[in-house]
């Protein structure tokens, strides 16, 4: 009888991303890798108070829990877009939208 050898196990949020681009949807894939980074990305404190909601055409779209927050995040969104590039390489957006909700 032959042995089956065991794999390490693979994480989820790895399945789901290959899993969404299997199915074509790109967008989807980025916006979950997206997620999974963001806290490392923008830090806990701007963490605390946006998240991301939507990613369209490289746009990321974030809700912020005040428009004093939406608008010190705008003036700070060069600082954010580059940390999201060092996180996620080319898959980083290239814009980004805030919306108070």
């Amino acid at each position: 009888m032959m042995r089956r050898r065991r794999s390490q196990p693979t994480e989820m949020r790895q399945v789901v991303a290959q899993v969404l681009d299997d199915l074509g949807m790109e967008d989807a894939a980025k916006a979950h890798r997206l997620a999974l980074c963001w806290k490392q990305a923008v830090g806990p404190e701007v963490a605390a108070h946006c998240e991301p909601v939507g990613l369209r055409g490289g746009v990321l779209e974030a809700r912020v829990d005040s428009s004093v927050w939406s608008q010190q995040l705008q003036l700070r969104s060069p600082e954010i877009l580059a940390a999201l590039r060092r996180e996620l390489g080319e898959e980083a957006p290239t814009a980004l939208r805030f919306r108070v909700g």
